[in-house]
């Protein structure tokens, strides 16, 4: 039997919340200094790993040679003075302490820890490279560093302090399900998990993971649907006699295609705008379609997956299953077309995050 909880991920904006412009941008400067001893601290502590478990392979110039990666007081063998856990968290930790928060160096260990652990194997193959990780990455906290969580009516946001740095969120309209979220959160009625925060642009974004209970359906196992992905119609479900076509070739496919053909023809008529003021002007038309392309395709999926899971809901379909899903993705494998403009991966992960939230099994054939 499944858990009876699911993890769901929202990008939320935060401001600095303090009075002048002069203490604002010293907040935010210690940010940048905990992400780049972060990105320090993150690959040392992978090289690190990579040492501990080659260590085998430096012993080959001696015979008779034992050891095991442990502690030296649990076996004779032991290499080490301390928990295997314990010897990459007191590296960063003698080095970045009183620096920056050591529940964010805690979780840092954990998450690669984890990481390391679960692609050993291909580690020891050489079928996989270590993880390099960039000055830009985002670095994980926990609730700890979450203090004073509440909604302030007056500023219309939640505030609270992100360890010593007092903040806002900034969400926006209510489209969307974060308000909700975080109003159940200062309520203690869901829980909030190893969480990442991220500065990009100048801005900053808090990846919260929201700890919550899935969706309570009368739902039957016995009763199937059966979804098929394709390029006429992105989703065509049967449950029974009730069969629903979702979205269009020409809602989804040729409106992407549209957006990129608008977008190389203004990448191709910049070198005939008006030079002066630098670079940023003589391509400000074709900036306006940065990103437009991944947000169109993005938002459609949703909508997609959403229409399915509902379908399956009100037809208490307890199991859906995928047709064919295997064959299409390697038929898109061999045409470099389709694979370029048609989500098959994106729209199944989608898919299968939301059955697991409304408690429907999900069988990809």
């Amino acid at each position: 039997m499944g858990k009876d909880t699911i993890t769901l991920t929202r990008s939320i904006r935060l401001e600095i919340d303090l009075p002048t412009q002069e203490e604002r941008q010293e907040a935010k400067s210690k940010l940048y200094q905990w992400r780049y001893r972060c990105h320090k601290a993150a690959n040392l502590i992978v090289s690190h790993l990579y040492v501990q478990e080659m260590i085998q392979e430096f012993f080959y110039l001696s015979e008779g040679v034992k050891y095991k990666l442990v502690d030296e007081k649990k076996d004779e063998l032991g290499l080490f003075d301390r928990s295997r856990m314990n010897t990459t968290y007191r590296l960063v930790s003698d080095r970045y302490k009183g620096k920056m928060p050591t529940n964010i160096l805690s979780q840092l260990n954990s998450s690669i820890q984890s990481t390391f652990k679960k692609n050993r194997e291909e580690y020891w193959k050489g079928e996989r490279s270590l993880h390099n990780f960039k000055k830009e990455m985002a670095f994980p906290f926990t609730m700890e560093g979450v203090c004073g969580l509440e909604f302030n009516p007056e500023k219309s946001a939640f505030c609270f302090r992100f360890f010593s740095i007092p903040v806002k969120t900034y969400i926006g309209r209510a489209f969307n399900d974060k308000w909700k979220l975080m109003h159940q959160l200062t309520k203690g009625e869901i829980k909030m998990r190893t969480s990442y925060l991220k500065l990009k642009d100048g801005k900053i974004f808090m990846m919260a993971a929201f700890e919550m209970e899935k969706e309570k359906h009368n739902l039957r196992t016995e009763v199937v649907a059966e979804a098929m992905l394709s390029l006429e119609y992105p989703i065509i479900v049967k449950i029974g006699k009730a069969k629903l076509s979702i979205g269009s070739r020409e809602e989804f496919f040729y409106r992407r295609l549209a957006i990129q053909a608008a977008s190389r023809r203004t990448r191709e008529g910049v070198k005939y705008a008006r030079s002066g003021n630098g670079q940023k002007r003589k391509t400000k038309a074709a900036a306006r379609f940065k990103d437009k392309e991944r947000n169109y395709v993005n938002q459609r999926l949703h909508v997609y997956s959403r229409e399915l899971i509902d379908f399956c809901v009100k037809h208490q379909a307890g199991t859906l299953i995928l047709v064919d899903q295997e064959q299409k993705i390697e038929f898109a494998k061999e045409d470099a077309f389709v694979l370029r403009n048609w989500g098959y991966y994106d729209l199944m992960t989608k898919i299968k995050y939301k059955a697991e939230k409304a408690g429907i099994e999900l069988i990809i054939g």
